[in-house]
């Protein structure tokens, strides 16, 4: 009997967890750039937890084990940014990122407060585009970074993410 992978608010207590499984994560994508340095492998666990802290840090669990996280804050103007949906790599390709992504647009859509959603990914992170713009995402910029990275900055409605999330 297997177990089920679980979603639920990450504690203080994840923080480890989450920061080892961002670094994991952030592999494939530093070698897809080229870039070892990219802010998600060197962020210190202080920073983490002042975002665990601060925002909606979101966790899926397989039993004790975080398998997949994503973090988001609604800012003044109702954009619900996200960010670092990550999901370990054995857990990839199972809808997980998916259903992520869902439960944080209903966090973060919970109260009214986010008239629309925001994140942004890499432009040869093909994976993930897909993934975004399967659940309803469009890019609206492009902002070249540097000669290896263009950073592509996808959106969508909050009444879009409550008919994804209710579907």
């Amino acid at each position: 009997m297997g177990m089920s992978v679980t979603i639920s608010a990450a504690t203080e207590q994840d923080a480890e967890q989450i920061l080892k499984l961002q670094y994991l994560c952030y592999q494939s994508e530093a070698e897809l750039y080229g870039d070892y340095g990219i802010e998600p492998l060197t962020q210190p666990l202080d920073s983490l937890r002042a975002e665990l802290a601060g925002g909606t840090v979101l966790v899926a669990r397989l039993g004790e084990e975080v398998v997949a996280s994503v973090r988001g804050a609604v800012d003044a103007d109702g954009t619900a940014r996200i960010s670092k949906l990550i999901v370990h790599p054995r857990m990839q390709s199972h809808g997980l990122g998916g259903r992520l992504l869902a439960a944080i647009e209903a966090q973060l859509g919970a109260d009214g407060a986010a008239k629309s959603f925001q994140l942004f990914t890499g432009h040869r992170s093909e994976r993930n585009l897909r993934l975004y713009r399967k659940h309803g995402y469009a890019p609206v910029s492009r902002e070249q970074v540097d000669e290896r990275l263009t950073l592509v900055t996808l959106a969508k409605g909050a009444d879009a993410g409550a008919l994804a999330a209710s579907a």
